[in-house]
């Protein structure tokens, strides 16, 4: 079953960029055509997943004037097509889209395209909701995203930490609810995920969470399939967890209980305690040998399940990071196939680090000894290094560029993510500075072992439970024994309280000075983890790097080859638009490319007349630091509207002189519009400058 799940999420994984970027449209962008179009037809960088409404064309009057379904273009799986009604008026179209990339990311837009000449035209608001998520449902359903990175850490974290650490810790009652918290966690998390995934796709309100024709939509989408293997997984995981905690929470017999009574610490350790070592001394060395014949004996069933249930963890462990790895950007770009192992490499030893710090705490507060905190430092260290290599390759594979770092909220966001990371490290070499001080204090290194605690029965016949340790435990039991025979029931109650506040001491115990100061740096720790998975999330729903560059890039070309005065046919010789006598804007944007040559500095000037909705004029001018106008290689003008996810509208650019460009701006909608201004003064300096426009 696992390697049908492993195949089927990895067997559509291929070569595209991960974050689909819209290339072309057909009609162009601003485009102004002599007759109306039979179709609008949409070409992505990569392929894309199409629903019913994916593509929508408004009227001036924001009438919908598609019809039939949306489909990909002669069978392209990258191309989005949808026909139009006959006998469309003159005047200007809008064009929202919405798909979902093949990294089983949303994205969607809207453009507009002219017939005949341009004109104003209203599109509502919610007939342009389907361009951008429902606020309520994108803020449900990455919380859901990040608790499932959460879960899936806390369950094969601490699973692993039971496994490789502490077996005894799997017959303690902390350690079974934490587990069982990070199967239920994820559990709740993928359903979630799976419910609000239609909703959150189409940009529909949180009543279509319920919507079963949604859920099974998705479940026919790579993302959906990633989900429902994952509801397979995890109740396989469920099964190992009852084995994990039937198997190593039982006792260990009789021979391991000799061992234990030997000295402290001994307890699910698998080693001698030096009660045996005294034995082998000062006793008779073939009995001493007899008892270490029993001992392994007595553990052997103990380590052949501890081995078997170690394999059966790591193939279901993997087999969940795939269910993320293979839906997610590791699926697509360049070098899936490296990408997509190291992908799950990269989760698996997240959760045996940060899932692991949660299981210590719950140990340290348990009482675990410094040998079992020693052994999980060496494993938080290797997979640390696993971490630092596995990420510099995704750095590097969603980057492409260090400008990327700082010119794109993935590298943005990626330098948060390595800040966490770090002080993550610096709290983490703060850990392993109290673990030192713990192994140097022997009294304080031993793991601390609760004892059996029981009431005693009434009747003459009745005994308490016999307590070896030290003096104190002898003497006690010896008074619990006195006290058991005598047949007053208050004595036997008072005996009950003592021996339970005594267990209760012994449980307390671990909680000195040294071992109070690692737990409180590992809980610090543990939180810095949490806004590392934080950053995680909106790592993935972020396009890389890379791709963002490559849209920018051919934004630029597109920049390029209007400034050089050819419009690429998207006027069409349509007349210009009206203008209007005390109605024009100008903005001035200072800009400095921090590059040597003379039009490196200066001022532009945007003008628009008549700064309304619809067609507007707009010139641009380049002035250098003297006021002089300056030529540059390549200048690009665009309006965006964040609030509607609109744009950028970028407006085709026809020379008229040296620094003085002129075009026309379709503006569809009123509102905070964001003017840009991208100005290159040579083959390597270059800047954007913005500014702020309030139309309507």
């Amino acid at each position: 079953m696992l390697g049908a799940v492993l195949a089927l999420l990895l067997a559509g994984a291929g070569p595209a960029s991960a974050h689909a970027a819209l290339q072309s449209t057909d009609p162009a962008q601003n485009a102004v055509l002599p007759v109306a179009p039979q179709t609008v037809t949409l070409t992505f960088s990569e392929a894309v997943s199409l629903s019913s409404d994916s593509v929508r064309v408004l009227d001036p009057a924001g009438r919908a004037v598609d019809s039939g379904s949306p489909a990909h273009a002669d069978g392209k799986d990258n191309t989005a097509r949808v026909g139009l009604g006959s006998g469309l008026a003159n005047g200007t179209y809008t064009v929202a889209w919405r798909a979902v990339s093949e990294d089983s990311h949303p994205i969607g837009g809207a453009f507009t395209f002219s017939i005949g000449a341009p004109s104003a035209t209203t599109v509502s608001t919610t007939a342009l909701q389907s361009a951008e998520a429902d606020g309520l449902v994108a803020a449900l359903y990455g919380t859901a995203r990040t608790v499932a990175y959460a879960a899936f850490a806390l369950l094969a974290g601490a699973a692993g930490f039971v496994l490789l650490c502490w077996p005894a810790g799997a017959s303690r009652r902390p350690v079974q609810r934490l587990l069982m918290t990070g199967w239920v966690a994820l559990l709740v998390s993928t359903v979630a995920v799976l419910m609000l995934r239609g909703p959150y796709e189409r940009g529909s309100g949180i009543g279509k969470a319920f919507d079963l024709s949604l859920v099974r939509t998705t479940l026919d989408e790579r993302i959906g399939t990633a989900l429902a293997a994952r509801l397979l997984l995890l109740a396989a995981s469920g099964v190992f967890l009852s084995l994990l905690v039937g198997q190593l929470g039982l006792p260990q017999g009789a021979g391991a209980k000799a061992t234990a009574n030997g000295g402290p610490g001994t307890a699910g350790s698998g080693r001698p305690g030096p009660g045996a070592a005294g034995a082998g001394a000062d006793g008779d060395p073939e009995e001493a040998e007899l008892r270490e014949l029993e001992r392994r004996a007595a553990e052997r069933p103990q380590r052949e399940a501890r081995l078997g249930l170690g394999v059966a963890g790591l193939v279901l462990a993997v087999a969940l990071s795939a269910t993320w790895a293979g839906a997610d950007h590791a699926s697509v770009g360049i070098q899936v196939w490296l990408a997509l192992p190291l992908g799950m490499l990269h989760l698996v030893a997240m959760a045996l680090w940060l899932g692991g710090l949660a299981a210590m705490l719950v140990g340290l507060r348990e009482g675990i000894g410094a040998e079992v905190a020693d052994r999980f430092s060496k494993i938080a260290f290797g997979a640390v290094l696993v971490l630092a290599g596995t990420g510099v390759y995704q750095s590097w594979r969603g980057l492409g560029s260090w400008g990327a770092l700082t010119g794109t909220d993935y590298g943005r966001l990626l330098l948060v993510k390595t800040g966490c990371v770090i002080a993550m490290l610096g709290v983490a070499w703060m850990s392993r500075t109290w673990l030192a001080r713990l192994r140097a204090t022997p009294e304080e290194a031993a793991e601390v072992v609760p004892e059996p605690v029981a009431v005693a029965a009434s009747g003459p016949d009745a005994t308490s439970d016999t307590v070896s340790g030290t003096a104190s435990d002898a003497a006690s039991a010896a008074a619990s024994d006195s006290g058991a025979d005598s047949e007053d029931p208050v004595r036997r109650a008072q005996l009950a309280r003592q021996r339970a506040a005594r267990a209760n001491a012994d449980r307390d115990r671990g909680l000195t000075p040294t071992r109070a100061g690692l737990r409180r740096s590992v809980l610090v720790e543990a939180a810095v983890a949490v806004a590392v998975l934080v950053v995680t999330t909106l790592l993935t729903n972020s396009p890389p790097g890379r791709v963002a560059g490559e849209v920018a890039a051919a934004a630029a070309n597109g920049a390029a080859t209007t400034s050089g005065g050819t419009s690429g046919g998207t006027t069409g010789g349509a007349p210009a638009p009206q203008t209007v006598p005390g109605r024009t804007v100008e903005l001035k944007l200072p800009y400095d490319t921090k590059g040597r040559t003379p039009n490196a500095k200066g001022t532009a000037t945007v003008t628009l007349n008549p700064a309304g909705t619809g067609s507007n004029e707009v010139h641009l001018k380049l002035d250098g630091a003297d006021g002089s106008p300056v030529e540059v290689p390549e200048v690009e003008l665009a309006f965006t509207l964040p609030d509607r996810d609109l744009g950028p509208l970028t407006v085709p650019l026809t020379t008229e002189g040296t620094g003085r460009w002129t075009g026309t701006a379709q503006l569809p909608l009123a509102g905070n519009w964001v003017v840009s201004v991208v100005i290159r003064s040579s083959d390597i300096d270059q800047t954007t400058e913005i500014k702020q426009l309030k139309i309507g």
